[in-house]
C-alpha cells in the first residue's frame, strides 16, 4: 500500500466543511475506475483547499504518482465544476 497526497485549491472554509470533505471524496471515487488501484482516501481540509490522501495498491512509488495522476486526471472536470483545482501529487 503507497500512500500519496494530492492538493485542491478551492473553496475548503465552506460553513459546512464535512459536507466539502465528503464532496470531494465522493467526486473522486465515483470518476475512479477499480484498475486505478484506489483503496481508500481521507480528505482533510488545508488552509488553501483540501488535501487529499489516496491509499494505493501499487508496485512502486513511480506506479502510485502515476495511479495518482490517473485518478486526479479523470476527477479534474467534476471538481472543477464545484470550485476546485488540482496540483501535483506528491509523497
Amino acid at each position: 500500500m503507497r500512500v500519496i497526497r494530492a492538493s485542491l485549491s478551492g473553496p475548503c472554509h465552506d460553513p459546512d466543511e464535512k459536507t466539502v470533505l465528503a464532496l470531494v471524496s465522493d467526486l473522486i471515487w465515483a470518476h475512479t475506475p477499480a484498475a486505478h488501484g484506489l483503496e481508500h482516501l481521507r480528505a482533510k481540509a488545508a488552509a488553501d483547499g483540501v488535501d487529499v490522501y489516496l491509499f494505493l495498491r501499487a508496485a512502486s512509488e513511480a506506479a502510485a504518482l502515476t495511479q495518482a495522476h490517473a485518478i486526479l486526471d479523470g476527477a479534474r472536470a467534476p471538481l472543477r465544476a464545484h470550485g476546485f483545482s488540482t496540483t501535483e501529487p506528491h509523497h
